[in-house]
């Protein structure tokens, strides 16, 4: 891509994690802007500080010191813009997923349709719908008004009525809200934010504004077949600030000092997958996951089309019990290739959620972390699934479309002790389809590009263009289903010294083409009995151009959607040969 001419220099950003805080540093280098260094801190967001502040110092000395750049000035504020000494910076900018969800009850007409889409909107941030409101709840307006003021919701969000469609029915829905509000102590009144029927603004106006904290959005339902989530998320967004600031101490300077500039991390790190969908095949869409201490993000975009889901409370850290809650036991220990004792497994997702900067100390321990990394991924993934658009191409509904690249981001990937690793919890979490590539973002980078892109787009196409990213291989997955065992695909691959070389590959299996990191080969690939490896269809054969990885060129070929073995011995042995064949290369 060509360069355009340096305007901006230095950039910092900072990232508000549950467990961590991390400083980043970005600058230009020989003229093109280049990822220089970051310094971490435990994030300061629960007791005893209360305040993000703390940890942000932290960060920001820890990043001084990596550096040797003067970043905090003597007045103890930060150093903005850059002085002729090199210290200090020109910009700055801040994402976050600390703090415990937004509460948000649902307003719509009806479950499938409008309501669908309030949580639709809501699921783009880190928020739970804690109770809706519906057309045909049944309940009274005084119990409404009752069960608002009960929960104490952070925001209401109000859909229903396609433009020019449903009036009186929404506007007897957000009677209730109107009241509550009015109600409530100013502290406690919710946020309201109205994206439904945009002819009734005015009668919306004039019930809720004054007594509530009213924002208005572009309707996310303008027509019965048509969802806008878009302009509705940007004024999301400006919620989400103005609660953590009311929220959390120490908000108010990191938005004085970025200019306003706070992106929730999700949508930050959707940013990044939109513009990479731009970049790749246009038949095929980009799926980022990012696997949090508190949450599971998903984003996926089709030629710029996007969809963001943040799943709260499903993490390897302070969400690790809410993520060993929603899939049992037996959902975790299935990944494990050891025996060991339900009350071992339980005792460390626990101690992990009450301590989650705590590293696993013994394989075991790591195998359990790992295990619960890939079940939140798993989880994830498969709720995601039906929220991609209609027309992604993919070789059945229930499962994964086909997808170039895959970014993961998250500490589970970036600091497993091997490349196999990380690959092996995301081929398991995630379960690409056909043809693919997997890279990791080893130094967490990815939100904080997609908040610098809104005033420095350039930095963040650079950054990614200097292959900031660690390539894990491309991924071969055959869909279909065969007898353990069943030879199922054709591998003939040329080097560019054009040696040929042949691999039959039977179900079951992992494999590892011993291709050298960043080498380019040819594969041709003959899927066997009606397997589909996404070049037509069923059987059919074809041609790519793969790159070799840290893991190499992995084919996996235990077939989708995964069938775990149920026989515990047979599994626990299947689970340790797929690991050691990633291990040996990776």
């Amino acid at each position: 891509m060509a360069t355009s001419t340096i305007n901006t220099g230095s950039l910092l950003a900072i990232d508000i994690g549950t467990a961590s805080t991390r400083a980043l540093l970005f600058d230009v280098v020989s003229g093109h802007y280049r990822f220089l260094a970051s310094g971490t801190a435990p994030s300061t967001v629960v007791a005893p500080f209360f305040n993000v502040g703390e940890g942000v110092r932290r960060a920001i000395d820890n990043l001084a010191k990596a550096t040797g750049r003067r970043l905090i000035g003597s007045d103890e504020n930060l150093i903005m813009p850059g002085l002729a000494d090199n210290s200090g910076v020109d910009a700055l900018v801040a994402t976050m997923s600390a703090g415990k969800p937004l509460k948000v009850v649902a307003v719509g007409l009806l479950e499938d349709i409008t309501l669908a889409s309030a949580r639709h909107l809501a699921a783009t941030t880190y928020a739970q719908v804690v109770d809706v409101i519906k057309l045909n709840d049944r309940r009274q307006t005084s119990d409404r008004i009752n069960t608002i003021m009960q929960i104490r919701p952070d925001l209401v969000i109000v859909a229903g009525g396609t433009d020019d469609g449903a009036s009186q029915s929404v506007l007897d829905l957000i009677e209730a809200i109107g009241l509550a509000s009015y109600l409530s102590p100013e502290t406690q009144s919710p946020h309201i934010l109205f994206a439904g029927n945009q002819e009734i603004q005015t009668e919306v106006r004039s019930v809720l504004e004054g007594v509530g904290k009213l924002h208005i959005a572009p309707n996310i339902r303008p027509t019965l077949n048509l969802e806008t989530i878009s302009p509705a998320q940007r004024e999301l967004t400006a919620i989400y600030k103005r609660v953590r600031n009311a929220q959390i101490g120490g908000i108010g300077d990191l938005l004085s000092w970025s200019g306003d500039n706070l992106t929730p991390t999700a949508v930050a790190f959707s940013r990044v997958i939109r513009f990479l969908s731009k970049k790749y095949d246009p038949d095929k869409g980009v799926l980022g996951v990012d696997v949090g201490s508190q949450s599971t993000t998903v984003a996926a975009a089709f030629d710029g089309k996007e969809t963001l889901r943040v799943y709260p409370y499903l993490g390897v850290g302070t969400g690790s019990v809410r993520t060993l809650q929603k899939s049992k036991l037996d959902g975790i220990i299935r990944w494990l290739p050891f025996d060991t004792s339900n009350d071992a497994v339980q005792d460390y997702i626990y101690n992990k959620e009450i301590h989650p900067h705590s590293l696993p100390v013994t394989r075991k321990e790591l195998a359990i972390e790992q295990a619960l990394a890939r079940q939140a991924l798993l989880l994830a993934v498969r709720r995601s699934l039906p929220d991609f658009p209609a027309g992604s191409a993919r070789p059945a509904p229930d499962l994964l479309p086909w997808v170039e690249p895959i970014i993961a981001t998250g500490s589970v990937f970036s600091k497993a002790p091997s490349p196999g690793q990380a690959l092996l919890m995301l081929l398991d979490g995630i379960q690409p389809t056909g043809v693919t590539t997997i890279v990791v973002d080893q130094n967490n980078l990815s939100s904080a590009l997609g908040a610098a892109a809104r005033i420095n787009p350039l930095l963040t196409v650079q950054v990614i263009e200097s292959s900031t990213f660690l390539n894990l291989g491309t991924i071969i997955a055959p869909v279909g289903y065969a007898r353990f065992g069943t030879p199922i695909l054709r591998v003939r691959m040329t080097n560019r010294a054009g040696v040929e070389t042949t691999r039959k590959v039977r179900y079951g299996m992992i494999e590892v083409l011993p291709v050298k990191m960043g080498e380019k080969v040819k594969l041709h690939l003959r899927p066997l009995h009606q397997f589909d490896v996404g070049m037509g269809g069923p059987g059919k054969a074809g041609e790519v151009t793969a790159v070799g990885g840290a893991a190499g060129i992995v084919i996996d070929a235990r077939g989708r959607p995964l069938r775990l073995s149920q026989d515990p011995k047979r599994r626990k042995h299947l689970t340790r040969k797929w690991y050691h064949a990633l291990e040996a290369k990776g």
